[in-house]
This record gives C-alpha cells, sequence and structure tokens, in this order.
C-alpha cells in the first residue's frame, strides 16, 4: 500500500485493528517456547484468531511474528528460519483475508529485539541489519503495512525505522510502551517522544501494551495534541496477575472498552485495537463504538513545547567511599574476603573481623555472595551490620538471584539503611553448582549491564530513567580474570565493565606476577582502573590441585604445583610465603589486594600481612 492512500483513509476514518494474538494461541494449543513458530507448527490456530478478529470488525490484523527476529529466534535454535515464519505468518493473515467478506489490511508486526536491560547486545548497525531482515521477509510476502509495538526505547524504535525506509515506502505505525506515570524509558513524555517520531516519515504514531484503556487515554491525548501526528491507541485489558504459570489479564468488559473507544476518539486517535488479554469482544465493541463517528481533528497548543524540554543533566560525581579515597590518595589499599554465615548467627563473624581491622593492617571487608550458589545470609545484609560496627565493606552482588527490580531495591536499601559504599558487581555462579541444581537463575542482566543499573542509581535515577528522591554514590567494583582461557572476550568485558562506570575492579586469585604482565601485555595498556589482585594462601599439594582443575579461573603454575608437592609437609608454609609474595609484588605495581582465608580461618590471614 502506498503511503498516499493510507494517509486519505486515516483522513477519512477510524479504523480499527485486532488485538491480541498471543494469549488467544496460549488457549488454543498451550504453551509454547515460541509462538511465532506456530506459524509453520499450527497454521489453523493461527487462521482461526485472524478470521476471529476479522469477523469481529477488525479492519487491520497483524501478522502472527511480534517476535520473528534473528536475535530472538537463535537462542531458540530458529535463527535460520527468519524468512520462513515471517513468510509464513503472511500468508496465513493473507487466506484470512481472502475468506473475508470485506477488505482488511495487513501489518506486519515487528517488536523489540527484547535487549532489555542486557550488557552485551548487538551495536546499532547489527540492530538495524536484523530489523531489515525481518521487514525485507515481511513486505517481499505481501504486507500492506509495517506497525512497530511494543517497544521500550525510543533509540531502537528509530533504527527499526531507518531499518525499513532503506528499503520500503510503505506506511509505517510507531508504538511505544509507557509506564503507568504516563512516560516511556529514559523518563519521556509522549510528546518528546512524538517529536523525534513524526520526521522520520511514519504515518502513525502510538502507545500499546502496559496499561489499560483509562491508564492510557491521556498518554493518546498527549500525542493527539502534537500537530500533523496520526495516532493509534492499543491498551491492555489492564493490569495482569500471575496465577501459577500464566499472566492472566483482568476480565474487562467490551462495555468498558467501548467507553475507551469513544473517548479515543474524541482525542483524536485514528487506529484503535487491544493489545495483551483483549479477546474479539473487546474488538467488536470498539468497532461498533466508532463506526458512525467521524475523525475528529483536536490539537491543543503548547504541548510541542513542553516536548522539547531537556531532561536534567546528570549527575557527575566522585564517589565518596573512604576505600576510594584511599585508592585515590596512592594508598595500597587490602581487604580481606570472607563468606557470609550459614545461619542466622553473626557473632563469629563479628569476632573475626574485629581481629583482622584491629591489625591497622586491613582498610575494608569484602563478602562473598552466595558462592558456588549456595544459601547464606545476604551479603548487603551483612555489610550493613559491619558498616554500622565501623567496618568498611566491598559487598558482591550477583545478577544469578534478583531480577531488575529487586536488585535496584537491594541497592537502595544498602546505601541508606545499611551505609553501604562500595558495591563489587558479579554475574554469580550458576545455581546447578550448588545445594539448589533444580532452580534456575534470574540473570536478567549480567555484571555489565549490573554496573549500569548501579551508575543509574548514582546519576539519581532507577533503570527506566524514572528520577528518585536523591542519587546514590556507590563505588562501583567488577571483577576481571587475567587468566581467563579466553583472553579477547575476557578483555572485551572488562572494556565494557569500564564504558559502563566501573570504578575498580578485582582479579581472580592468581599465583604468579607474570599471569598479570601477559594480561597488561594483551590489554595494550596500562588499565583504566585501579586494580587490587586476589592472593590466596594455599595450604597443601591436593588443594592446589583440585583449585587448578576444578575451579573455573583458576590457574596454578605447573613450578607452584611441583614446589608444594616437594614441600610435603610444609607445604602450607610454602603457599603462605608465596602469598607474602605476591602481596609484595603487588604494593610495587598494583593499588591493592584482596586477600581469601584458607578455609574461613580468618585470623590466619594475619600470617601473610
Amino acid at each position: 500500500m502506498k503511503i498516499l492512500d493510507f494517509n486519505e483513509r486515516l483522513k477519512n476514518s477510524i479504523l480499527i485493528a485486532d488485538g491480541a494474538m498471543g494469549s488467544l494461541l496460549h488457549e488454543a494449543v498451550g504453551p509454547q517456547r515460541c509462538f511465532d513458530e506456530l506459524n509453520t507448527l499450527e497454521p489453523e490456530a493461527v487462521f482461526r484468531v485472524h478470521q476471529a478478529y476479522i469477523e469481529a470488525g477488525a479492519q487491520i490484523i497483524e501478522t502472527n511474528t511480534f517476535g520473528a527476529n534473528r536475535f530472538k529466534l537463535t537462542p531458540l535454535g530458529l535463527g535460520d528460519e527468519v524468512q520462513r515464519l515471517n513468510s509464513r505468518g503472511v500468508k496465513i493473515a493473507r487466506e484470512a483475508r481472502e475468506a473475508a467478506a470485506r477488505e482488511v489490511l495487513i501489518a506486519g508486526s515487528i517488536g523489540p529485539l527484547g535487549l532489555g536491560v542486557q550488557a552485551r547486545h548487538p551495536e546499532p548497525e547489527q540492530i538495524l541489519e536484523i530489523f531489515r531482515e525481518q521487514a525485507q521477509a515481511l513486505e517481499e510476502r505481501g504486507v500492506d503495512l509495517f506497525i512497530l509495538e511494543t517497544f521500550t526505547y525510543i533509540e531502537e524504535i528509530l533504527i527499526a525505522i531507518d531499518a525499513i525506509r532503506s528499503f520500503s515506502g510503505m506506511p509505517i505505525v510507531a508504538s511505544l510502551t509507557y509506564a503507568e506515570d504516563g512516560r516511556a524509558y529514559g523518563d519521556l513524555t509522549p510528546a518528546q517522544a512524538a517529536e523525534q517520531l513524526k520526521n522520520k516519515n511514519v504515518q502513525v504514531v502510538g502507545a500499546n501494551c502496559t496499561l489499560g484503556p483509562q491508564a492510557l487515554l491521556p498518554i493518546l491525548q498527549e500525542l493527539a495534541a502534537v500537530d500533523s501526528l496520526q495516532v493509534s491507541g492499543m491498551p491492555n485489558a489492564g493490569f495482569p496477575k500471575r496465577e501459577g504459570d500464566r499472566i492472566v489479564y483482568p476480565k474487562s468488559s467490551p462495555e468498558y472498552f467501548a467507553l475507551f473507544a469513544r473517548e479515543a476518539a474524541e482525542a483524536g486517535v485514528r487506529i484503535l485495537g487491544g493489545c495483551c488479554g483483549t479477546t474479539p469482544a473487546h474488538i467488536r465493541a470498539m468497532a461498533d463504538a466508532v463506526r458512525s463517528l467521524k475523525p475528529v481533528q483536536h490539537h491543543a497548543k503548547g504541548v510541542v513545547a513542553a516536548a522539547g524540554a531537556k531532561p536534567a543533566p546528570m549527575l557527575h560525581r566522585e564517589p565518596e567511599s573512604k576505600l576510594w579515597k584511599s585508592i585515590q590518595a596512592g594508598k595500597f589499599s587490602v581487604s580481606v574476603e570472607i563468606d557470609p554465615p550459614k545461619g542466622i548467627a553473626l557473632d563469629r563473624i563479628y569476632e573475626q573481623v574485629d581481629k583482622i581491622m584491629a591489625s591497622g593492617k586491613v582498610d575494608a571487608i569484602d563478602i562473598n555472595s552466595g558462592a558456588m550458589a549456595r544459601v547464606g545470609m545476604d551479603a548487603l545484609v551483612v555489610a550493613g551490620a559491619l558498616e554500622a560496627r565501623g567496618v568498611e565493606t566491598i559487598p558482591h552482588l550477583t545478577t544469578r538471584d534478583e531480577n531488575i527490580i529487586g536488585l535496584q531495591a537491594g541497592l537502595l536499601g544498602a546505601w541508606t539503611v545499611g551505609g553501604v559504599r562500595n558495591v563489587l558487581a558479579i554475574t554469580g555462579d550458576p545455581p546447578s553448582v550448588g545445594d539448589y541444581p533444580e532452580t534456575s537463575g534470574v540473570y536478567e542482566v549480567d555484571s555489565v549491564g549490573l554496573v549500569k543499573v548501579l551508575s543509574r542509581l548514582n546519576q539519581g535515577t532507577d533503570w527506566s530513567g524514572k528520577t528518585l528522591g536523591g542519587a546514590t554514590n556507590f563505588t562501583i567494583g567488577v571483577a576481571v580474570n587475567p587468566v581467563a582461557d579466553d583472553l579477547d572476550a575476557e578483555i572485551e568485558r572488562f572494556q565494557a565493565k569500564i564504558e559502563a562506570g566501573a570504578h575498580f575492579a578485582m582479579t581472580q586469585p592468581i599465583f604468579d606476577p607474570e599471569h598479570w604482565h601477559a594480561f597488561v601485555k594483551k590489554l595494550g595498556r596500562k588499565p583504566a582502573i585501579p586494580i587490587l589482585v586476589g592472593i590466596w594462601p594455599l595450604t597443601s599439594y591436593k588443594q592446589a590441585l583440585r583449585l587448578n582443575n576444578e575451579v573455573p579461573g583458576i590457574i596454578i603454575p605447573e613450578p607452584l604445583l611441583h614446589s608444594l608437592e616437594a614441600a610435603g609437609t610444609a607445604a602450607r608454609e610454602r603457599g603462605f610465603q608465596v602469598a607474602r609474595e605476591m602481596l609484595a609484588w603487588a604494593r610495587t605495581e598494583l593499588a591493592g589486594a584482596y586477600l581469601i582465608p584458607p578455609f574461613k580461618r580468618y585470623e590466619e590471614i594475619l600470617e601473610v600481612l
């Protein structure tokens, strides 16, 4: 379809689009790893959904291709099925149209890549190519227009638009999703989003998903108030809840959606449809409600000026922790690593930490978080308890156990209530190595993503860009492994952590300065952030042999293994001697060190110091 013809239709009518696809397919065929795959596995089920919406009055039906892009399909082993799944999706929609008694437009549905807060994702050029591949497959098979829907990030939808416009002159509907406060990711208002989209040669700018009808209405009104903008609105049935392994939406009545349709039409909205939880009954009610209505020109004044408002500048402050100030002052900093207690008692931790700190040779205590995926007291909570006793801490925080909401909540509490000022961001050991192998980790972000989360909190916003009531000022630590099997990949991740906002790094335990020198040579320059080297006093040849062969990321040099074996009963003395030598070396080249007590006997670490 030509853009001119599509624009002409929007001048003279309010178009009704279809509703949810996934929830109806779930009811028809049960849970699936990928609903897009049903285009080949259960085409009749997809056909029946299209047919039901057409019979309900939909004038636009969307192909079942929301997630049919290479980025989403590849982890499922379907990366080479992009062309086939999209082509089949269009074919089924065309068959439904051919069976209809009236004209129906087919919209090629393209969703976001699902980047979320993932730390590592394709570069913009790769993202553009992913969208272009899918869009070309849709256009080649015969869609009439494109709907870019449920996008969270304005930057991503702009790339998707560029991908389509690199080869296509067909109409585009570009739809973002908004939070309940009426703002998109990055604290973006609808008017601000509209200003970025209206000059990108899109024909309709819209909002869909996340919100129910009444919560979506003010957003649509703000969009419609931007001059020369045609608007679409496709709300959810309402706020979902979880029942068992399903996400269930409220039974919003068709009459409720009819009321929304009339109010949206009065605001000037030109395309109305539904998103998650909506059914043909909702679409029928909206179609009936606007059938006799004519499009309304409704443009309030003064909104565009508001859209140009610039967001508050980001905060850039030096971390305030004593550890960071010590490092910046050039003082060699020493930390001792402890494990949180398995039970509810902290008495032994207090006693041993007091002994360590009384030596005057230790600056901080770093606290493991679920090492080897075993349950222990939360590291942030233990850190807060030690901070209350005047002990500087570096709690480890893994992304294994909590989603992005829980991570942020814990960090805000640790900062405000616990007095925690340093955090080591790590991904965490997989649950399969621990006491609960049947569980699955969250891993919504990895360690690089967690650094980004911490950086946002330091700037006074949450991950989605919403302004907080104040800013944290964490000193952000990260892990680096100088003896990783794939040093190129390790260096790439290390650089990503630095770019994300890391202030310092702690190495995996190393047992030979040459391992560090080889890493720096491979890096090609001195690290951009201060480094604390990991030092582990070995106590026996068998312990060293096990670490070398069974623990990922640890390499013990052959000469050291031989010397421990030769030492016999004196192996512990040899291991501690090497630890002291490593500490002496670190004082000449690095910003600090952290020491790992053997078998949790924390007082023995004083022998190294």
